[in-house]
């Protein structure tokens, strides 16, 4: 009487059609055995019994010894045979309501005038359908024949094979559906609303203990530091008065006084130097390390201020102790012309910048100075580039050099939820040679912020847009600090001192000048510069509408250049604001022979002895002096030259020689992980307060899901599950979203300079796996106990961290290629287009094949 494998086919391929199974061998519109009914079954022939009843073989006939369906199996109509219950179903033998004449428990009716009696079921499908059949609930059922009443302390839902013990026995009575563990989902709301409030309000105070304890360090290494220069200096000045007989000097009742002074002086010194080599000893490495760079730092200020008072001598062993070591790096351009479609951006460009010289670029606006900076990046993809570009006499790619190339951006380009140091120290770990102890890098951070006049600030965040931080001078000076730190030999600025005061721009310029005397070739563009910050740089670009140069020489040498032209600063005038208003047509003058201020470009062309280009010929006849003025200007070309020639060599002899630029060994992929992970870390940190919100946000969202979406045995918790997807997936989408998002200008900066794209994008991704671990959590905490599913809070955990994971990467990838609103729009549009597809596909499948 059991089924074969094609019959149990056959009946699971009508699960769709209401139970009423295909046309068979027995059952059909010709023949019905009494085995089709419901509730009944059928054996084969004796004489087949044995060759036929196999459970590969086909339907076979079964037409003998018909009866009603054994007790733990079902017997479904049009099938002669019967199948077992599986576990979790109540099948016993069906009794007759003789009033409704139906197989309680069960909702098949016998044949009306037949001798058939109730068997046992007569189906098993789905809980919607075939709801009868399944254990009740506050029963739990071993067998698929016995029904045991659930007792006390413990629950059973429907269709249990077994007791579920309740975690509080005395909150279970006798035949519970369902454990009550909302008070569990109350106590856990409390608990992490204790967590998230004291994240909320410690967060920061940690930080602020950390950074404590380092400005204890960073203060207790100064005082260190500053005793020993002390000492030093009592040293020294007893040391010179006893080499100079100063001590006779004196009268007889002074020197016994100045003596004792001096003695004192000395005594302390040894004093002072044995107390510190005591307390060395007992120093931290940390405070070892800032202690080393505030006594070199303390030395070169105080070689900085004794350099006047050198002898000839003493100024080439000082020179000789402190030759710079960064490699030089000249960049040299020849007919440079770079142009989009017709349009050309830069013509004709010719010259150099030379290492250990500042040079300041100017011209009005659209005269092409970012292109011109682009130029000297190698940035040309997208132009049409004619000339050459040759780094060190030779021809190459400027990428090839970024490691030891820096540029300063216009914009702030800066990580707003770090302090200046962070920001400074995180980039100088990144991009100095990997062979440089950390010595040597605290010593070119401390260096840097000293030469900028970030102390005050140095452990203020730099600030966002929505919270406030430093000022906006300030800001631009980090900016700039960011690509000092790495140590560059090209360091090229756009816009440097923009938004700076006069005392801020003279600062900054000092300290770009004592970065060129260390042989950095610095190069910038600036804007109505002070006269005393103009005669700061070395060398003048001045450009003209059109990517031509007009100037392009030493700034002691520009004024002689253009008065031999006729043009003539007047008193109170700042030089290169009016040559800019001359290029303008704004103010009036008047040039020598029939030249005008459009012909300063050819004139440059000619002084130099440069050969003009195609459309500049018409030019050159309308002014049609081209020997007087190449006569004149040649006087103050070689006069330039010689200069320029005098500066070169002295740089050459105080820059170390390198023929390999490209030895700087950055920190690899795994040393920049190592960075970026700490650097992250701490701005999830800062970034507590927002973390909370989400993590409170998603606590409330399982609170309304798992009260409002009641769990039914029937469906199984569908609809409370459909909600969850949907919320969990569009709250932890967001929090995706800002981790690239906001961020995408440094990571281009950082990108553009040389640091691992991988490293960036796998500490985030570390990070971030924080929230995809907690994030589910947070939401069961309160889902779970106030919805009360079937499946174990381990399943539902499992779940939603893949559902987690799979929408966290979804969401790094709209955020990398897209802005953060359009990404949000994107998200939602294709979240929408997903679930349309995901209901008609569950829609298709539930229809049959053949209907």
């Amino acid at each position: 009487m059991m089924c074969n494998k094609a019959e149990i086919e056959l009946y699971l391929s009508s699960l769709g059609s209401k139970s009423i199974v295909r046309i068979s061998r027995d059952c059909n519109q010709f023949s019905w055995a009494p085995g089709c009914q419901s509730g009944w079954a059928c054996s084969t022939p004796e004489a087949n019994s044995l060759a036929n009843n196999s459970f590969e073989n086909p339907v076979l006939s079964r037409a003998e010894n018909c009866r009603p369906c054994c007790p733990g199996f079902f017997c479904p109509r049009g099938l002669t045979c019967m199948m077992p219950c599986p576990l979790g179903a109540y099948c016993p033998l069906g009794t007759l309501n003789k009033t409704t004449n139906l197989c309680d428990p069960y909702s098949y009716q016998i044949t009306p005038g037949s001798n058939q009696t109730c068997g046992s079921a007569d189906s098993w499908a789905d809980v919607i359908t075939t709801n009868d059949v399944f254990c009740p609930p506050g029963h739990h059922c071993p067998t698929t024949t016995q029904k045991l009443n659930c007792s006390k302390g413990s629950y059973c839902r429907k269709g249990a094979t077994g007791e579920n013990k309740c975690r509080w026995k005395s909150k279970c009575k006798e035949n519970s559906e369902k454990e009550e563990i909302a008070l569990f989902g109350g106590i856990l709301i409390v608990v992490l609303i204790v967590i998230l409030l004291l994240v909320y309000n410690c967060s920061d105070q940690f930080i602020a203990v950390r950074a404590k304890i380092l400005s204890k360090s960073r203060k207790k290494a100064a005082k260190i530091a500053q005793e020993s220069a002390t000492a030093r200096k009592r040293w020294k000045l007893a040391k010179e008065l006893v080499l100079r007989h100063e001590v006779e000097m004196y009268d007889s009742s002074a020197a016994p006084e100045e003596l004792a002074t001096s003695s004192d002086g000395i005594l302390h010194a040894d004093k002072g130097n044995g107390k510190r080599s005591k307390n060395c000893r007992k120093l931290n490495v940390r405070t070892e390390r800032f202690r080393r760079a505030y006594s070199q730092i303390d030395k070169e200020r105080a070689l900085q201020l004794d350099k006047d008072k050198l002898t000839l001598s003493g100024i080439v062993s000082r020179a000789a102790e402190n030759r710079p070591q960064r490699p030089m790096l000249e960049v040299a351009f020849k007919g440079l012309t770079l142009s989009i479609g017709k349009k050309k951006l830069l013509q004709c460009v010719t010259g150099k910048l030379s290492p250990g010289r500042i040079t300041a670029i100017m011209g009005p606006s659209g005269a092409g100075k970012t292109t011109f900076l682009n130029a000297v990046l190698g940035k040309t993809s997208g132009y049409k580039k004619d000339g050459l570009v040759l780094v060190n006499g030779k021809s190459g790619s400027m990428q090839s050099y970024k490691k030891i190339i820096g540029f300063v951006p216009q914009d702030d380009i800066v990580h707003g939820n770090l302090t200046v140091e962070e920001n400074l120290w995180f980039s100088g770990r990144c991009r100095l040679s990997k062979s440089m102890s950390k010595a040597d890098k605290v010593l070119i951070l401390e260096r840097v912020i000293g030469s900028l006049g970030l102390q005050e600030i140095r452990n203020s965040l730099v600030g966002t847009v929505e919270k406030r931080g430093i000022s906006g001078g300030q800001r631009k000076r980090v900016n700039v600090g960011i690509e000092m730190v790495m140590e560059p030999s090209l360091l090229i600025l756009d816009e440097p001192t923009t938004g700076l005061d006069s005392a801020s721009s003279q600062q900054l310029l000092r300290a770009l000048r004592h970065e060129a005397s260390q042989g950095v070739n610095v190069c910038a563009v600036i804007h109505q510069p002070s006269y005393t910050l103009f005669n700061m740089f070395d060398d003048f670009v001045l450009l003209a509408r059109g990517g031509l140069i007009a100037y392009h020489g030493p700034i002691s040498e520009v004024e002689n250049y253009f008065s031999g032209l006729g043009i003539k600063v007047p008193d109170r005038e700042n030089p290169p604001d009016y040559y800019i208003d001359i290029l303008e047509g704004i103010a009036k003058t008047k040039m020598r022979g029939h030249a005008t201020p459009k012909h300063l470009p050819l004139l440059w062309i000619l002084h130099n002895g440069y050969e003009v280009p195609e459309d500049m010929r018409k030019d050159l006849e309308e002014i049609n002096m081209m020997h007087e003025l190449y006569t004149v200007g040649s006087i103050t070309r070689e006069l330039s030259s010689v200069e320029q020639t005098e500066s070169k060599d002295s740089v050459h002899q105080n820059v170390s020689q390198r023929n390999d630029l490209l030895n700087r060994k950055t920190p690899g992929v795994l040393a920049q992980y190592r960075y970026y992970l700490g650097r992250v870390a701490k701005q999830r940190l800062r970034e507590a307060t927002q973390q909370a919100v989400d993590y409170l946000i998603l606590c409330i969202a399982g609170i309304c899901i798992g009260t409002i979406t009641k769990v039914n045995d029937d469906t199984l918790g569908a609809a409370s599950y459909g909600y969850t997807i949907i919320a969990v997936s569009l709250l932890c989408q967001l929090a995706a979203l800002r981790s690239f998002s906001p961020e995408r200008l440094q990571y281009w900066r950082e990108r553009e300079s040389g640091m691992s794209s991988v490293a960036y994008f796998l500490a985030r991704d570390t990070v971030d796996h924080f929230n995809t671990v907690v994030k589910p959590i947070v939401f069961l905490s309160t889902f779970y106990f106030f919805n009360n599913p079937r499946s174990t809070l381990r399943d539902n955990y499992l779940v939603l961290l893949a559902l987690v994971y799979c929408v966290t990467g979804i969401g790094y990838t709209l955020a990398i290629w897209f802005e953060l609103g359009l990404a949000q729009l994107l998200w939602y549009w294709s979240w929408w287009a997903l679930t349309q597809n995901f209901h008609s596909l569950l829609n298709n499948s539930a229809i049959p094949s053949g209907h």
